[in-house]
């Protein structure tokens, strides 16, 4: 799987169909990651889709909207994922060669 498709993943079915493979790209350049290449993309829905009514009211029946909302819930999710990711594993030392410095203490 590319890292394209797994940011299309992240973003879910509505989400990525608004973006090119090549503009997905462009979030994984600018952002280095699949986690912020996703936030990324869903705070940019999110921008795109403000300018419509977030709910309405027609006599008894009301609707809300809540994908503005929900999208930059996830993205924030994504971001503090990301942020909670070690950047490099713990190491353990391999002490079954010796320590290599010379011969004699080995």
């Amino acid at each position: 799987m590319t890292d394209i498709e797994k940011v299309q993943l992240k973003i879910g079915t509505v989400v990525s169909a608004v973006y090119t493979d090549a503009q997905i790209q462009a979030f994984l350049d600018m952002e280095g990651s699949v986690l912020l290449a996703a936030a990324a993309a869903l705070e940019a829905y999110a921008a795109g889709v403000l300018t419509g009514t977030d709910s309405e009211r027609i006599g008894d029946y009301a609707y809300t909207k809540k994908s503005v909302d929900n999208a930059l819930k996830l993205a924030a999710l994504y971001r503090k994922g990301e942020a909670e990711t070690p950047v490099i594993d713990w190491a353990e030392m391999d002490l079954g060669d010796g320590s290599g410095i010379t011969a004699e203490d080995d």
